[in-house]
């Protein structure tokens, strides 16, 4: 299975936003204007967070239309990132403070998957769980919804190209995940890294057979009938870990008081968005140009947990484990655990060789202490279960936070 870092013969952004994304470096574009009680911020209030153009960037965005931010005097500015890549160089080298990321960026760049090794790199909080899909075309439909021996038929048909959005990122991670389920022969399977918003172009035009990736690129592909739904990530591991807000270790240590302040407008954007009768409004203003450029209708429906799957395939509902932003807090806390289970992954998919520090790497990253520190003064429990072993839906596996290497050494 080769990882192939390269975009040739793949569609790109255009213009600058090609180049910087090549580059792992964005062209930083504002998002709307500041809050509009900024003018009164206090001096070193002011915030640059990053996000990608998909649907689990809401709680930031809500926190900032609904005036969250403002309400703690913070003068926070949005800024569109080209890709994934751009997103961690951006943070490491302080143009954005923190961001909307893939829960595993961190983790992949300190594993130096795709980075040099540095923990500078911190994850705050989780701002999801649930609601990515792996989409096929429609050429595969014989795939159906989760058949992984059928998938597996098909892949090993011929050789197939798939499309995830960064190496060791959390969609690199469900597609490797899937494949492994499936007992396809990998050699066969070439896995390439496509920023979100250019995979339904990609597709389109022939460039790969499928691709995992957030929503609503998935619900889009359904929508243009060039893609079906065969898997959604909650059928993989039900209430993981998707989007974080990751930091780099200036603002952490430096602002600390100010990163605080952030998390508690997002935890409060993030209780807003779990009443499903604030979804439709949610869909409406994250689908907007400046956000995520999608009609609300391909955002609301899977927000709601109704999937139209294509390929007359019919639709499949979710009911408390479409995409989720809080559940009572035991969306939003981060945990040790969970680090550890996708260190342990990328040794199981070959991604890094030999023995990784395991608890070291999760210490470091993980800002569990800041985290119960905000949510004891937002009035919300914090899940006892850091360390404790979870189970994996998809192939029926429970994860020992305690026993890395086992999982790390299964076939």
């Amino acid at each position: 299975m080769e990882n192939n870092l390269g975009r040739r013969g793949f569609l790109r952004l255009s213009g600058t936003a090609a180049l910087t994304a090549s580059l792992g470096t964005a062209a930083l574009t504002a998002c709307g204007s500041s809050d509009k009680t900024s003018t009164s911020a206090k001096p070193g209030r002011k915030v640059r967070l990053g996000f990608i153009a998909l649907t689990d960037c809401a709680p930031l965005v809500m926190a900032k239309e609904l005036g969250y931010f403002a309400e703690r005097d913070l003068d926070v500015e949005l800024i569109k990132q080209a890709s994934w890549p751009a997103t961690r160089d951006n943070l490491l080298n302080g143009q954005i403070d923190a961001a909307h990321a893939l829960f595993s960026l961190p983790l992949s760049v300190a594993s130096k998957i795709a980075g040099t090794g540095s923990t500078d790199l911190k994850i705050a909080m989780v701002l999801n769980n649930n609601g990515q899909a792996i989409t096929l075309k429609k050429d595969f439909a014989d795939a159906g919804y989760a058949d992984l021996k059928a998938a597996r038929g098909l892949l090993e048909k011929k050789s197939s190209t798939l499309a995830m959005t960064f190496p060791g990122g959390t969609h690199d991670t469900w597609l490797r995940y899937w494949l492994k389920a499936t007992k396809a022969d990998l050699s066969k399977v070439k896995i390439v890294p496509i920023p979100p918003p250019q995979m339904v172009a990609n597709m389109k035009v022939g460039n790969m057979d499928g691709y995992c990736v957030g929503e609503p690129w998935n619900a889009v592909a359904v929508q243009q009938d060039i893609g079906f739904t065969h898997l959604t990530t909650q059928d993989i591991w039900q209430h993981h870990p998707e989007k974080a807000l990751v930091t780099n270790a200036t603002f952490a240590s430096q602002k600390k008081d100010v990163l605080a302040d952030v998390m508690g407008a997002v935890l409060k954007a993030a209780k807003w968005l779990d009443d499903l009768d604030n979804r439709a409004k949610a869909a409406t203003t994250i689908g907007s140009p400046q956000y995520v450029k999608a009609p609300a209708k391909d955002i609301e429906g899977r927000l709601l947990g109704t999937y139209e799957l294509g390929a007359d395939l019919g639709e499949k509902k979710f009911s408390g484990d479409q995409m989720m932003f809080f559940r009572d807090g035991k969306t939003s806390a981060p945990r040790r655990g969970h680090a550890i289970w996708f260190l342990s992954q990328y040794q199981r998919f070959g991604l890094v060789k030999g023995d990784l520090p395991y608890t070291k790497i999760a210490d470091e990253v993980i800002l569990r202490d800041l985290y119960e520190e905000v949510a004891k003064k937002e009035g919300i429990d914090v899940p006892a279960d850091d360390m404790s072993p979870f189970h994996v839906k998809l192939d029926g596996t429970t994860f020992d936070p305690a026993k890395p290497t086992e999982e790390a050494k299964r076939k």
